[in-house]
């Protein structure tokens, strides 16, 4: 029998829902070794190889065969000190060095013994079946309790759970029993950090996440989020220590993609260290920037970057491009780190073979430089900035340029000076940041004439439906739906502050109308309420109570914190930072 096949789903990296498995409840006492027990267990029911590796020899050991493994290729001795020392732990690298080695330099050029040269993979990236995952604990290694100091006593620290992609430690968990404070295991990783993940080798610097989990909340992180310290190199040769910035806000909770958080251990085990979701995370969805920090995207932006994808290559089985069935809408609050999400899907979107060209549509020209700004940030080159229309026009003629981030107003202006152009006929993403009142109208309806292979996306914080739509109840009025299609993910304000992403509001209601006890009981006209409201006086009176009490009401200067959320002037001053460096 023969079969047409229509569209082929991925497995995807955030489950749609998570429903968790029915089990005894936990004892009153659940110690460290026991919880380390269950998640090894877990993780070789979901295909880990577990290792009784212990120190670095058997480490090293390890590491060769499974590169040799990965790249079919026997390493001679020789082969391998050479290839060790100079691609995998040169003298003097470090946390960044290693990171970029895994995230963009993966692929090592190696010097045979008859001189010819052969790539060496230190991960698959193209197909991620491919790589290997193991899983040891207790692993020892020592140390110093300061390594600038010459007379240091050495000491043995054993780290927890670790997972080894292709022979190298690449995801890390610190555990600590049911009832201890999960700050705990961030801290214990930051000493790690300084004592000895250095020390050897080095291998532990190539760690990509931390995992910290007290069996009952479970959190995930990137490696520069925690480095309190980065060793260097001094004049004399020695380990020197480099401190740099250190925040537990930046851990973050895994979920599902109806953002359900996903917080017991076992849980955690069963779905973020699912070897898909593992592998997706550290091959698709980290990003190394251009200032050297490795940012690992949170659930509601995976789920969201993935169903665009899938609406893409749907679409384009079906052909349903240029019509409403081909795009859709991400309604993700302000300061989610839509940046971050809108990058990393036009990136992975100019990816797919089909894909000729990529735009990203801003809604005003302000916005221009300064989202240029943060796609440079992200990675060097990946969006071209457009001074006119002219130099437009010649990027979207031009096939080496994939991604190009404009103004709806240039991109605008530039269908009405080209009537015709070659762009018009090839297959377009375009992704439109902030899609709400600025979006409706004639622009909007011109580039979806204009284009006719195209799927179009909007990332909107406040989505316009028809009560609020702008003529609402006249045949004119449009929302966010009716323009951009289905809404494929929320993430709202609500689920921000459900998971301590930002703090929840406060608001104080202040009288500004006299109570009946103060108007005298006599028959008075009706009252004007909206010439009321706007009344001078009142004004003025609401802009002094403001300016009175606004240090008081948002504690200005003080160090404010809310069930172990981070202090006020923190999150007012970092707040995409918390939403972008998982």
């Amino acid at each position: 029998m023969y079969y047409n096949l229509i569209a082929s789903a991925e497995e995807s990296t955030v489950l749609a829902q998570y429903v968790r498995e029915e089990r005894a409840p936990y004892a009153a006492y659940q110690s460290e070794a026991a919880l380390e027990r269950a998640l090894i267990a877990l993780l070789e029911e979901e295909g880990y190889t577990y290792l009784r590796i212990h120190d670095e020899a058997e480490l090293v050991a390890n590491l060769r065969e499974q590169l040799s493994a990965l790249n079919d290729y026997a390493f001679s001795d020789a082969e391998w000190e050479r290839f060790f020392k100079a691609s995998i732990a040169p003298a003097g690298d470090g946390i960044v060095e290693k990171t970029r080695r895994i995230q963009t330099d993966y692929i090592q050029n190696f010097r045979r013994d008859d001189g010819t040269t052969k790539n060496i993979k230190l991960i698959d990236k193209e197909n991620i079946y491919n790589n290997r995952l193991q899983v040891i604990n207790q692993y020892a290694v020592e140390g110093g309790a300061d390594a600038q100091a010459e007379t240091a006593a050495a000491h043995a620290n054993r780290y927890d759970v670790t997972i080894l992609v292709n022979g190298l430690p690449l995801v890390h968990l610190e555990l600590k029993r049911r009832g201890v404070e999960i700050r705990q295991a961030f801290n214990q990783i930051n000493r790690y950090q300084r004592d000895s993940f250095w020390a050897g080798a080095g291998l532990y610097e190539y760690v990509q996440v931390f995992i910290i989990s007290n069996g009952t909340n479970t959190k995930y992180y990137s490696n520069t989020t925690r480095a309190s310290h980065i060793r260097e190199m001094d004049a004399a040769g020695r380990r020197a220590s480099k401190k740099t910035s250190n925040s537990f806000e930046f851990t973050s909770f895994w979920a599902d993609a109806s953002n359900r958080l996903i917080t017991d251990l076992m849980d955690f085990g069963r779905t973020f260290l699912a070897k898909h979701t593992l592998l997706a995370v550290l091959t698709r969805y980290s990003i190394f920037t251009t200032e050297e920090v490795l940012m690992l995207m949170r659930p509601y932006q995976i789920a969201a970057t993935e169903r665009i994808l899938s609406r893409i290559k749907i679409a384009s089985n079906y052909k349903t491009w240029g019509k409403i069935e081909g795009g859709g809408y991400i309604w993700h609050t302000t300061g989610s780190g839509k940046t971050l999400t809108s990058f990393k899907t036009a990136q992975l979107a100019a990816g797919l073979p089909d894909i000729d060209k990529v735009l990203f549509v801003v809604d005003r020209k302000d916005l221009d430089y300064q989202t240029m700004r943060e796609y440079d940030r992200f990675e060097k080159g990946a969006a071209n900035g457009n001074t006119s229309t002219r130099v437009l026009a010649g990027q979207l003629a031009n096939d080496a340029v994939r991604i190009v981030v404009t103004t709806i107003q240039k991109l605008a202006m530039f269908i009405k000076q080209n009537k015709t152009h070659a762009i018009y006929g090839k297959h377009v993403v375009l992704i439109f940041d902030e899609c709400h009142r600025s979006q409706f109208g004639d622009m909007h309806t011109a580039i979806a004439k204009a284009f006719k292979k195209y799927h179009i996306f909007g990332f909107t914080g406040t989505p316009i439906f028809a009560p609020n739509a702008s003529g609402a109840g006249k045949p004119s009025a449009r929302t966010t739906p009716q323009l951009f299609g289905d809404k494929l993910h929320t993430y709202t304000i609500v689920n921000a502050i459900n998971d301590g992403n930002v703090l929840p509001f406060r608001i104080d209601y202040i009288n500004t109308m006299k109570s009946k006890a103060e108007i005298e009981d006599k028959e008075v006209r009706a009252i004007d309420r909206e010439k009321a409201l706007a009344a001078p006086e009142r004004i003025r009176a609401v802009t002094e109570y403001i300016l009175a009490h606004f240090d008081q009401k948002t504690m200005r200067g003080k160090a404010y914190s809310l069930k172990g959320q981070p202090s006020w002037g923190s999150i007012r001053c970092s707040r995409s930072r918390r939403f972008l460096s998982a």
